[in-house]
């Protein structure tokens, strides 16, 4: 599909999450149904005593304490979503994206980071409501940056787009209405789930994609960021495999998520003030640049790590979004963070998906 004809897909099933409407596939019935037997083969892999993690490592708590200064509060960062946000899959709470994303934020504005976590295994685009009044319910208040990834339990359960997004745009709403910055990763490429065999992986890359998106479309008009993370988990992971996904080849691994941390952090740093102005210029030589919305969530889709945020209200097609392509930066794995009783949660047993 060509990046135009994912554009006008994408703009259709934003609208219809927008006016209600739900009648926008993405891919045949039929189609998504083989999909679906497929990537559940795949996920009887999950947890069946071939060294994935039983649970997911609790990561909540104080991040980057030796930059603490009398007066100056910590950031407060939030996680949202659905096992890939929560770091299903590794074995070390350092490993997961928040505590990486944590120890990046903390080490680029030089202040300790409270990190909180509330994405769900199994998750699909619904239950963000949820998730989203756990947050907000926090007696010290709105969090400054908000992390949201899901959507791949959205494709394979069978949700309509126009549910999905619909859902992500209210979650993405409720959280800049209280005064976070918001950081969408899109949906990831299903195609790149190893037990997945042709012509359902381009099936599922094909329907990621457009869900992917649709979603920067609806995050962007509620003035959120996206990050695209589709392509980070397509050509790199189908290229090395072993290495970046985990033990179950099906969620990613600790390299795999620290290569989709690089990619956030920046546009998470550039969402809170804390990049250098000049970045923030579009760099033609990068293919950067202002777009109609469509037409940057359809190119953000399928590219790595490619930035999606609102520009101008209005233009000749629409709203028109800044496209970037920034230059990644480098997360190590964290030392271990301070947690006190309130950050530590049980750890909850892991259902399948993503």
């Amino acid at each position: 599909m060509t990046s135009m004809s994912r554009a006008r897909v994408a703009r259709r099933i934003a609208a219809g999450a927008a006016y209600g409407g739900g009648g926008v596939g993405l891919v045949g019935a039929a189609a998504v149904g083989l999909l679906l037997a497929e990537v559940r083969l795949a996920k009887r892999h999950v947890g069946n005593g071939n060294g994935s993690t039983p649970h997911v490592p609790v990561a909540d708590g104080l991040y980057g304490i030796g930059y603490d200064t009398p007066g100056v509060p910590a950031l407060r960062l939030l996680v949202l979503g659905d096992s890939t946000a929560a770091g299903q899959g590794v074995h070390r709470a350092g490993q997961t994206p928040g505590a990486l994303l944590a120890s990046g934020l903390s080490a680029v504005a030089e202040r300790p980071v409270r990190l909180r976590n509330v994405a769900q295994p199994g998750a699909q685009s619904d239950d963000l409501d949820r998730q989203v009044a756990l947050a907000l319910a926090d007696p010290e208040g709105a969090p400054d940056v908000c992390v949201i990834m899901i959507g791949a339990n959205d494709v394979t359960h069978r949700m309509p787009p126009t549910r999905s997004v619909r859902h992500l745009a209210a979650a993405v709403r409720r959280l800049r209405t209280a005064g976070a910055e918001v950081v969408v990763g899109t949906c990831p490429d299903l195609g790149t789930i190893e037990p997945v065999q042709q012509p359902l992986r381009w099936i599922a890359r094909r329907a990621s994609r457009q869900l992917a998106a649709a979603q920067t479309i609806g995050t962007v008009e509620q003035g959120g960021r996206t990050v695209s993370l589709g392509d980070l988990l397509g050509p790199e992971f189908a290229a090395n495999p072993r290495e970046l996904f985990g033990p179950d080849n099906y969620h990613p691994s600790a390299e795999g998520y620290a290569t989709a941390a690089m990619a956030v952090l920046p546009t998470m740093c550039a969402a809170l003030g804390l990049w250098p102005a000049e970045e923030e210029r579009p760099d033609a030589s990068r293919r950067e640049g202002f777009l109609p919305v469509a037409r940057a969530a359809a190119e953000a889709a399928s590219e790595a790590g490619t930035e999606v945020t609102a520009a101008m209200p209005t233009g000749p097609r629409g709203p028109w979004a800044l496209l970037k392509r920034r230059r990644r930066r480098r997360v190590q794995e964290p030392a271990r963070a301070t947690i006190t009783p309130a950050d530590s949660p049980s750890p909850s047993p892991s259902p399948s998906g993503p």
